[in-house]
């Protein structure tokens, strides 16, 4: 493993490669390496107050186990999914194109800390949000995979890393569904892309199939870990029980 750095800004890699391409959209100010799909992702201004996001596929990242070239590939097969999903809760895509050897993905920068637990900071102070902000979290979430299950979608790798909170302005942003599939659709691969503390039992079945009851698994899941930081324990659910049985 190396470490790099671009515009002051410091990042791991397994071996270095060149990022000079990021010059045509701006100034990187945030780097977000910790991803093990093979992506790596850069915050970026662009001048004045407009911020891009970038998703970038094609470079050797530290906690990916693959090859680069599946990962462009994987990266470039999620475009019509932005596309076709356009949503207030969803990052809004911008473009796409080929550059720097690899495929990258051009998004509006949202404000906001995600909840993920791979981002321990961010994470505790999600986890101690007065519960009132966190129904209102969860209902954007539900509205959210709603909206996408009316489209014939199904919540595919969808977990707590997937969410940004502005909680300055109150606003919940979904910003990864990279890995989301059209229905009619089944388990190709035995155990899927996911966080396991998310994952149906169908996600680890190769041939099983995936669909609105998938969603309803990770809507639950998604609630445990919103107020319970993924706890199931009845004592530890800090709402009514018939929500906890829900």
């Amino acid at each position: 493993m190396i470490y790099q750095k671009i515009d002051g800004i410091q990042f791991k890699l397994k071996s270095s490669f060149n990022f000079s391409f990021l010059e045509k959209y701006g100034k990187v100010f945030k780097v977000f390496d910790e991803q093990d799909s093979g992506n790596i992702c850069f915050g970026i201004n662009n001048g004045g107050n407009k911020k891009l996001f970038i998703k970038f596929a094609g470079a050797p990242t530290a906690e990916y186990c693959g090859l680069p070239g599946d990962a462009v590939k994987r990266l470039k097969a999620t475009v019509p999914i932005y596309n076709n999903i356009k949503h207030k809760t969803l990052i809004n895509y911008i473009s796409s194109e080929e550059i720097g050897h690899g495929f990258a993905m051009v998004f509006e920068w949202c404000s906001g800390e995600c909840m993920g637990r791979m981002y321990e900071d961010s994470h505790k102070r999600f986890m101690n949000l007065p519960i009132q902000k966190k129904l209102k979290i969860f209902q954007d979430i539900i509205d959210f995979l709603i909206y996408t299950a009316n489209l014939g979608y199904v919540a595919i790798d969808f977990y707590d890393g997937s969410i940004l909170y502005d909680n300055e302005n109150d606003i919940t942003t979904v910003c990864d569904i990279d890995f989301f599939k059209k229905c009619p659709c089944v388990n190709d691969m035995g155990k899927m892309w996911g966080s396991t503390r998310f994952m149906s039992p169908e996600e680890y079945n190769k041939g099983a199939l995936l669909d609105e009851i998938t969603n309803v698994f990770t809507i639950g899941k998604m609630g445990f870990s919103i107020f319970t930081d993924s706890n199931e324990k009845f004592d530890e659910w800090p709402l009514s029980p018939s929500s906890y049985y829900i």
